[in-house]
C-alpha cells in the first residue's frame, strides 16, 4: 500500500485503523495514547494486525455507513459476497453518559452464495514489546503479554475459536461477529447484543450530523471532515488530539516522525472553533474546561501541549524495535516539544473564549472563570511578546522574532478587549488598548519586509512562511490591503509547487521539506478567495481534495511528485482547514462559476 488509505473508527475514547482491505492495523487501548495493540501500520513484520484472508478472486471496497463513523468492507467475486461492519460502539445513556466501551465490533454482514474466508488475528500488544501469547477459553481468546510489562486482550465472537486463532477456513452462511475488547466481558456478548450495538451507534452518528448545517456545495466532504474532528475529541476530559498515530513519517526515510496523539492547545483551539461554528457547542465548553483546569494559578503559563489526561510531561522516547511506517525509523512515543515556546497559543485561546462568550449562554461561574484566564493571558502577553519563540512549526534550533507569533499575541490582546467590553469591563478595555497598538505597530515596522514585498517568516528575514497567511483571518489586516495582497502574490510565488504548499523553505533543523503541509495549502486557497480570486481557489480546491484517500481523508502532509500521502493521519488540522476553505467556496454561486468558465 503506497498510500495511506485507511479508513478511522472511533467513539471519542480511542480509534482504530482499518485498510482497505479491511486489516485493523493500528489501534491502542484502552485509550487513545495507550500503548498499542495493533502496530502494522508501524512496522508490517511485527506490529500486529487483524485481518481477513480470502482467495485471489475476491476483490474488495470500502466506504462509510452514510452521515456516521461506521466503516464497510466489501468482500466479493461475483457470486459470493460478505461485508465487515466496524465501528467502536458510542451513544447516549440516561444521564447524558455515554456508553463508549475500550471495544472495536467488526459486525460480519452475509451478502450472497457461500463466501469463505480465513481471519488472521495477530494482535502484538505493549508495542509488540516482547511476545504476546494466545490462549482458547470457552468463552473468549486472551491474548497476554507479561515479559515487559503485563497487558490483556479479549476476543469474543460466535464463529469457531479455535478456527480463528489457528487461521483455518471458515464459510460463511449467516452474520457474525467479532468483539475486541479490553476489558472482560460480564455477561458474554450475543449477535442480537451486537447488532443492537451497530444499530445504536449508527442512530448516534445520524443525529450528531442532523445537527450540522446543510451545504449547497461541498457538504459531504464537511460531514465526512466534522465527523473526524469529532473522533478525534477525547470524551473524558475536552482534549482533543492533533491526530490518531504516531511516527508516520513526513518524508519516506527520514526522520520528521513525532507522536500526534496529544492535546496542542493551538490545534485543538482552531478545531473547536469550527466544530462549534457548525452547531456542536459542547466540543467547545468541554474544551475549555480542559483548558480551564490546566490553569490553576493565574500566573501559571499555559504549555503549547498537554496530555489527553492532562499530563505536563510528555517524555519522549524511541520504539528502536520497530521498523517505523515503510522503515522510516524512529517510532517515537512522547513529544519533547511539550517544553517549547510558543507566544501564538495565547491569541488562538483567546480567540475561542471570544467566541464562546460571544455565541453561547454561559453561567456566572464559567464566565468568571474565563475572565480570570483572560485577564491571566494578557499579563503573560505583556510580559512575553517582545521575547523569541520556537514558532507555529516547532523549529527545534534557536527562538527567532516570527510574525505568526507576534500577529497571535496581537489577536490576543484584540480578543481580550472584546471580551472586556462584553463583561463590561470598560476600564480593562481602555489600559489594554495602548498595548494592542504597541504590538501592532511592532509588527508593521519589523515584519514587513520592502524588497521581499511581503511580511516575512520572522523579524528582519526575508524568508516567506505560509503562517502568515493568516494575519487577515484573524483580523490583523483587511483582505484588499495592498500589503496583505502582495504578501499572498509572494507566498504563491516562492512557496507553491504544482498548487502545493511548502510551509517554508528556508533549510530547519532536517533540511527542506519534500512535502507539503496540508493546512498551508488550504490556507492559501483560502487567501486567494479572500483577495478576489474566487475561481483559482475553487480550482486548486478541487485539485487538492482529489489528493484525499478513497475516504475523503486527509493526513499531515502529500508529497510534491507523487502526491500520496505523509505524516499523522488523519490530521485535526487539515480536516479542520478544509472545513473552513469549503465553506467559504460554496458561497461561489454555480452560476458565478459558469460565467468564469465561459470567459
Amino acid at each position: 500500500m503506497n498510500n495511506l488509505n485507511y479508513g478511522i473508527v472511533g467513539n471519542c475514547r480511542s480509534a482504530a485503523l482499518i485498510s482497505e482491505t479491511g486489516s485493523l492495523d493500528w489501534c491502542c487501548l484502552p485509550e487513545f495514547d495507550s500503548s498499542s495493540v495493533f502496530a502494522k501500520i508501524l512496522d508490517d513484520k511485527i506490529g500486529g494486525s487483524f485481518s481477513f484472508l480470502t482467495d485471489e478472486n475476491y476483490t474488495t471496497t470500502q466506504k462509510y455507513f452514510d452521515s456516521t463513523c461506521i466503516l464497510i468492507t466489501t468482500f466479493t467475486n461475483g457470486k459470493d459476497a460478505f461485508e465487515v461492519l466496524d465501528f467502536m460502539p458510542r451513544y447516549e445513556k440516561e444521564g447524558k453518559h455515554y456508553h463508549a466501551p475500550p471495544e472495536i465490533i467488526r459486525y460480519i454482514k452475509y451478502i450472497s452464495g457461500t463466501p469463505k474466508f480465513k481471519v488472521n488475528y495477530d494482535p502484538k500488544l505493549e508495542y509488540a514489546l516482547g511476545e504476546t501469547e494466545h490462549h482458547v477459553k470457552s468463552d473468549f481468546i486472551v491474548s497476554l503479554t507479561e515479559q515487559e510489562k503485563f497487558d490483556t486482550l479479549f476476543l469474543y465472537t460466535d464463529f469457531d475459536k479455535k478456527k480463528v486463532i489457528n487461521s483455518e477456513e471458515i464459510t460463511l452462511t449467516s452474520d457474525g461477529y467479532f468483539l475486541l475488547g479490553y476489558n472482560e466481558k460480564i455477561f458474554k456478548p450475543t449477535l442480537k447484543n451486537i447488532y443492537l450495538e451497530l444499530e445504536r451507534t449508527k442512530v448516534y452518528w445520524l443525529n450528531w450530523v442532523d445537527n450540522t448545517p446543510t451545504y449547497q456545495r461541498y457538504n459531504q466532504e464537511i460531514i465526512r471532515s466534522a465527523l473526524t474532528l469529532k473522533l478525534l475529541s477525547y470524551d473524558k476530559t475536552g482534549a482533543v488530539l492533533a491526530a490518531a498515530t504516531t511516527s508516520l513519517p513526513e518524508t519516506i526515510g527520514e526522520v520528521r516522525n513525532w507522536d500526534y496523539r496529544f492535546c496542542w492547545i493551538r490545534d485543538a483551539s482552531m478545531v473547536v472553533k469550527v466544530v462549534s461554528e457548525l452547531g456542536h457547542k459542547k466540543m467547545a465548553k468541554h474544551f475549555l474546561q480542559f483548558v480551564i483546569d490546566l490553569i490553576p494559578d493565574k500566573d501559571e503559563k499555559l504549555q503549547i501541549m498537554y496530555g489527553i489526561n492532562k499530563e505536563k510531561q510528555l517524555t519522549e522516547e524511541t520504539l528502536d524495535h520497530l521498523n517505523g511506517y515503510q522503515n522510516s525509523k524512529p517510532v517515537r512515543v512522547g513529544n519533547a516539544a511539550y517544553m517549547q515556546k510558543q507566544n501564538d497559543i495565547y491569541g488562538i485561546l483567546m480567540d475561542v473564549i471570544h467566541q464562546e462568550i460571544l455565541n453561547f449562554s454561559i453561567d456566572a461561574e464559567n464566565a468568571e472563570e474565563l475572565w480570570t484566564i483572560t485577564k491571566g493571558i494578557v499579563w503573560i502577553v505583556s510580559k512575553h511578546w517582545q521575547e523569541p519563540d520556537k514558532g507555529i512549526w516547532e523549529f527545534r534550533t534557536e527562538d527567532r522574532h516570527f510574525t505568526f507569533s507576534k500577529v497571535l499575541c496581537w489577536v490576543a490582546i484584540d480578543k481580550a478587549i472584546k471580551v472586556a467590553e462584553i463583561m463590561g469591563k470598560k476600564y480593562k478595555a481602555d489600559k489594554w488598548r495602548q498595548l494592542e497598538a504597541t504590538i501592532k505597530d511592532d509588527i508593521y515596522t519589523n515584519a514587513w519586509n520592502d524588497k521581499v514585498q511581503a511580511f516575512t517568516q520572522s523579524y528582519g528575514s526575508e524568508y516567506l512562511d505560509a503562517s502568515v497567511l493568516l494575519m487577515e483571518s484573524y483580523g490583523f489586516i483587511n483582505a484588499k490591503d495592498p500589503k496583505y495582497v502582495s504578501t499572498v502574490k509572494g507566498i504563491e510565488r516562492e512557496l507553491s509547487n504544482d498548487g502545493l504548499l511548502y510551509r517554508y523553505k528556508n533549510v530547519d533543523d532536517f533540511g527542506l521539506p519534500s512535502s507539503s503541509f496540508t493546512i498551508c495549502t488550504f490556507w492559501f486557497i483560502n487567501s486567494l478567495y479572500k483577495i478576489g480570486e474566487e475561481h483559482k481557489a475553487k480550482k486548486l480546491f478541487d485539485q487538492l481534495l482529489s489528493y484525499s484517500n478513497h475516504l475523503g481523508l486527509f493526513s499531515e502532509d502529500i508529497d510534491f511528485k507523487t502526491k500520496r500521502l505523509l505524516g499523522n493521519f488523519p490530521q485535526a488540522y487539515s480536516h479542520l482547514a478544509l472545513i473552513e476553505t469549503a465553506i467559504n467556496l460554496s458561497k461561489v454561486t454555480e452560476e458565478e462559476q459558469v460565467k468564469h468558465n465561459m470567459l
